[in-house]
């Protein structure tokens, strides 16, 4: 039996537009997936409470108020939390190009900018959920710096 595809689409913060995300959420619908919308000024911890109760496969974010890089991870700590690092978590909304490839390193698997086509978000919701999603974030090389000597 087939199962539909179910997305949970957020809108975390002060952020108090919301129009884009209720787009994606009708052009989902409209490509029959089932979908959560869960209003304006969400918390990270709602999101992901929401997200695991509703048992979707992805957490879609809208973010133009600029707290996307602090948003995205807090949301990535829950989820590893717990323990539902099976849900893929996409994102889209006003962000610089710079933090969108550190987002990806962090962990969120696709970033759509301003003017996406929602036909684009479709299909790569269809080609990408319930696949193997348990694969770790690639890490970024970190030196260690040797600790400073006490002066006292």
């Amino acid at each position: 039996m087939y199962k539909k595809i179910r997305v949970l689409v957020g809108k975390p913060g002060l952020d108090g537009h919301d129009r884009g995300a209720k787009v994606v959420a009708a052009a989902l619908r409209d490509a029959g997936m089932e979908v959560v919308y869960t209003g304006l000024h969400q918390t990270c911890e709602s999101i992901v409470e929401a997200a695991v109760q509703e048992d979707v496969d992805i957490i879609g974010l809208s973010i133009l108020s600029g707290a996307h890089m602090t948003i995205f991870s807090r949301i990535l700590k829950l989820l590893k939390a717990k323990k539902a690092i099976d849900i893929l978590v996409i994102g889209g909304g006003i962000i610089p190009d710079d933090d969108m490839k550190r987002l990806q390193r962090m962990g969120v698997r696709k970033l759509f900018g301003p003017g996406t086509p929602t036909s684009e978000i479709v299909d790569w919701i269809k080609a990408n959920a319930g696949k193997s999603k348990k694969r770790p974030a690639k890490k970024t090389r970190r030196t260690r710096r040797a600790p400073k000597k006490s002066t006292k």
